[in-house]
């Protein structure tokens, strides 16, 4: 009775979502960019509620979704747009890939609301799975909610081993967020408006790129400067 009610429901809750989704789809790729960087300008400012400092030197990669919008209603759904970049052998970091990451839950719930959220890689067999274009938190990389406070030590002791923290920002503080299940896929459309048409997300990271626009360089210098105190 109770699954029977469920499948009734679901084309009711998926056309209530549905708008609230795509709205947010329709930032252009030089916005996303422009909101990351505000969102990695926060973690600077925030105070010992943010992401530890130790952690993001050690990143292999980071990525970050400005206003990810979660919709529920019964039935919830997650959806946003953001980018990743990479940090090369030499210690610097790439230029940025653009990324969508996407996710679904079934439970009591209702209403909308938007949140930033910011993934931490720590090896690199997480970038190894986003280089090859698609791949599922907690299923190819194992995923957990990150530790907070500027300081904190839980990051580097060395017996945590998760390959990615996740983080999502409400009221200008950082939280660790679980977002096992959330799928995050490389967003060849919004790459090759920026960088130009067959620009694969490899070439882009080994610095296969000219011409890069001012936002998106803007990013790859914001992560430089955090990640380098």
């Amino acid at each position: 009775m109770i699954k029977a009610s469920l499948r009734r429901l679901l084309p009711v809750a998926m056309l209530l979502l549905l708008p609230a989704m795509a709205a947010h789809a329709e930032d252009p790729p030089l916005v996303r960019a422009q909101n990351a960087v505000r969102v990695l300008n926060d973690i600077e400012q925030a105070p010992d509620k943010s992401i530890p400092t130790d952690l993001l030197k050690q990143a292999h990669a980071i990525a970050v979704i400005p206003d990810l919008v979660k919709a529920g209603f019964v039935f919830g759904g997650r959806r946003g747009e953001g980018l990743i970049s990479v940090k090369r052998p030499d210690g610097t970091w790439s230029n940025p890939s653009f990324i969508s990451l996407t996710g679904a839950s079934v439970g009591f719930q209702i209403g909308v609301s938007s949140t930033d959220v910011v993934l931490v890689f720590t090896t690199q067999r997480g970038v190894d799975s986003i280089v090859n274009g698609k791949f599922t938190i907690g299923a190819d990389a194992s995923a957990a909610a990150g530790p907070v406070g500027r300081n904190a030590s839980a990051s580097t002791d060395g017996k945590l081993h998760a390959e990615i923290y996740s983080y999502s920002r409400s009221r200008g503080l950082f939280a660790g967020v679980a977002l096992d299940g959330g799928v995050m896929r490389i967003d060849y459309d919004a790459n090759a408006a920026v960088y130009g048409a067959g620009i694969t997300p490899r070439r882009i990271f080994e610095g296969g790129v000219s011409n890069v626009p001012a936002p998106v360089v803007s990013f790859r210098d914001a992560l430089e400067e955090y990640t380098s105190k």
